[in-house]
């Protein structure tokens, strides 16, 4: 499936503001949506869309804030890069110990603001490729036999073929049977890749469980 193209959307009840956001981004090739509130923006969220978000701090209705917080709790990938008058500061701090990306800091200059932009889309995209590559692992775990399984076990704890055989009530022929399918099915060159792809996998599922 091709990956789509990063996406920038801008959050500001400043129609001057939002005007200017999005042409600047637009000259340098980045796709732009501007929302004249956090409601708009909600209403067409795609969490599945890669890029980042530019938000107001201050909003009437629901601040930059607030809406961080609704994206947090729904789950949120995208990199927020929020934006701040002087007294804003540290309302941004607190955000960014929120998980925000950055803040910028009015007036700021255009190449502040596309160095940022490109930090957090290049940021997006490795939290993305990890993620596909979590999912990727984890969907040929699921596609081995439960006796499979417990090969991999056994044979990513460094068992020999002949103690697996053992602890399984098998023939070593059988064990290197499965032992090779387990590797054709996990796309695994070698017994240490393997090893690292089990790790990783078990790792992210005990951070989400």
């Amino acid at each position: 499936m091709k990956e789509r193209a990063p996406h920038v959307c801008v959050v500001d009840d400043d129609a001057g503001v939002r005007s200017s956001l999005r042409l600047l981004l637009k000259s340098l090739g980045l796709a732009a949506t501007a929302y004249d509130s956090a409601a708009s923006f909600l209403a067409a969220y795609d969490p599945e869309q890669p890029g980042c978000l530019l938000l107001d701090i201050r909003m009437p209705g629901m601040s930059g804030l607030e809406l961080q917080q609704v994206l947090n709790q729904r789950g949120s990938l995208t990199p927020t890069i929020f934006i701040t008058g002087h007294g804003d500061v540290p309302m941004a701090v607190e955000a960014i110990r929120q998980g925000a990306f950055d803040f910028l800091q009015k007036p700021f200059r255009d190449q502040q603001l596309i160095d940022c932009v490109q930090r957090a889309i290049a940021k997006d995209r490795s939290i993305r490729d990890q993620l596909r590559s979590h999912e990727e692992i984890q969907r040929r775990l699921d596609s081995l036999t439960a006796r499979e399984q417990e090969v991999l076990e056994l044979v990513t704890e460094g068992a020999p073929n002949k103690i697996i055989a053992h602890k399984l009530g098998i023939s070593q022929r059988t064990v290197e049977i499965h032992r090779a399918r387990v590797m054709e099915k996990m796309n695994a060159g070698s017994l240490a890749q393997l090893v690292h792809m089990t790790q990783r996998t078990t790792a992210r599922n005990v951070v989400h469980s």
